[in-house]
């Protein structure tokens, strides 16, 4: 496995400002993407640019914003794996269950070809993974973990924000075990580790729990 820094692009997509990641070793032309969200083609652009090849599809969660690029990423790389959560694994093929049928999309992902748990761990594209269950937002939420890098690096989903945290309104959420999977999982990685979070910018464990109005040290109180 890589021990350098890896580079991780952001790629926004439209209408949820969703943040989809590629993430890769210099010296390297295999990759991660991680949420492919509902413009695929600005995806394929930054792989392009840089000749880069999707070793894996990882997606955080199963709601409509985070897998609409799932299918013309299967499309276009058919045996690139697509990995998610055990807990969440049937949203990809459920428009109600990945609220893309409220919104009239209906929008039905490929099937996962992996389906992953808490503590397994992952080696693709030189990145040493370790998965967490983090419900909250949803039941079967994941995280991964970025374990050969320093810092340490976490692709979040919708955990945890820069001064805010995912929605718990939907009807698997619940925001009891959103604060719980961030205080027991996320909390503990140190204060260095960066997030990377569904939306929004980037952060840092250490300025979450300083600041985070919801689950930080002054909501605490």
């Amino acid at each position: 496995m890589e021990n350098s820094q890896p580079t991780i692009l952001s790629i926004l997509s439209l209408p949820f400002e969703e943040n989809t990641y590629i993430a890769y070793f210099e010296q390297r032309t295999d990759c991660l993407v991680i949420d492919p969200g509902l413009e695929p083609d600005k995806i394929f652009a930054a792989l392009d640019a840089k000749n880069l090849t999707p070793a894996a599809i990882l997606n955080t969660h199963g709601h409509a914003d985070h897998i609409a690029g799932n299918g013309a990423m299967k499309q276009r790389w058919p045996d690139c794996p697509l990995i998610i959560g055990t807990g969440d694994a049937s949203k990809l093929t459920d428009p109600t269950g990945n609220l893309s049928g409220g919104f009239g999309m209906n929008l039905i992902s490929p099937a996962a070809d992996q389906t992953v748990a808490e503590g397994e761990e992952l080696e693709i594209a030189g990145f040493r993974l370790e998965v967490l269950d983090t419900p909250g937002h949803c039941s079967g939420h994941v995280v991964f973990i970025v374990r050969n890098s320093n810092p340490v690096q976490v692709f979040g989903g919708d955990v945890l924000f820069a001064g805010s945290v995912g929605r718990t309104d939907f009807p698997d959420g619940s925001f009891a075990e959103l604060k719980q999977s961030i205080h027991e999982k996320l909390f503990p990685l140190g204060d260095e580790t960066i997030v990377h979070p569904g939306h929004g910018p980037a952060t840092t464990i250490g300025q979450e729990k300083a600041t985070n109005p919801f689950v930080g040290v002054g909501a605490q109180l």
